[in-house]
C-alpha cells in the first residue's frame, strides 16, 4: 500500500505523473481490474472489492478466481492479499477498523457507475488510464506469474 502525499489524488498532473504501480495501487485499481476483465488473461476470473466500514478509508478492487487475486502487485494467493489489506488498515485505526468483501456487480469502466461509488471513471483522469492499465498488464506474462503464486501458497 502506498500513502501518499496530500493533495496529490486531487491533482490531475501528480496524479497521472506517479509510477504506474503507485498509480494504480491508489486510487485507480478500478481501472486496472475492469481492463483485466475486459483482455480475459485468465479464464474465471471476476472482480471482488474490499470495502472498509463507516469512516474508515480502505477502499481497494482486485481481481480473482476464488484462489489467485491479481492487483498492481501481480498475482498473489486471493487470502494473502485480503490478509495483506486488512491487516494494514486495522495498524492504521486504534478505533477498530473493519471491512466487508464483495463481488464487483458494475462496470468498471463506466463513469456513471464509478462515480456512484465514488470513484473516478476512465475519463475523469488526465490522460487515458485503460491504455495505460493495457500496457502495464502487457508488461506481464500472466500464465508464469500466476503458476508462480500457486507455488507459493504455502
Amino acid at each position: 500500500m502506498y500513502r501518499m502525499k496530500p493533495g496529490i489524488k486531487k491533482d490531475p498532473e501528480r496524479r497521472w505523473a506517479l509510477p504506474d504501480r503507485v498509480f494504480f495501487g491508489n486510487g485507480a485499481c478500478h481501472i486496472l481490474a475492469g481492463v483485466y476483465l475486459r483482455q480475459a488473461h485468465l479464464p474465471a476470473f471476476y472482480a471482488e472489492r474490499i470495502v472498509p466500514g463507516e469512516g474508515f478509508a480502505g477502499n481497494h478492487i482486485y481481481v480473482t478466481n476464488g484462489t489467485l487475486a491479481f492487483d498492481y502487485h501481480g498475482y498473489s494467493m486471493r487470502n494473502r492479499l485480503v490478509r495483506y489489506y486488512t491487516n494494514n488498515w486495522a495498524g492504521e485505526y486504534s478505533e477498530g477498523w473493519n471491512c466487508r468483501l464483495e463481488r464487483v456487480d458494475f462496470d468498471l469502466l463506466c463513469t456513471a457507475d464509478l462515480n456512484e461509488r465514488k470513484m473516478l471513471g476512465p475519463d475523469q483522469y488526465r490522460y487515458d488510464p485503460v491504455e495505460r492499465a493495457k500496457r502495464y498488464l502487457a508488461k506481464i506474462n500472466h500464465a508464469k506469474a500466476s503458476a508462480k503464486a500457486m507455488l507459493n501458497r504455502h
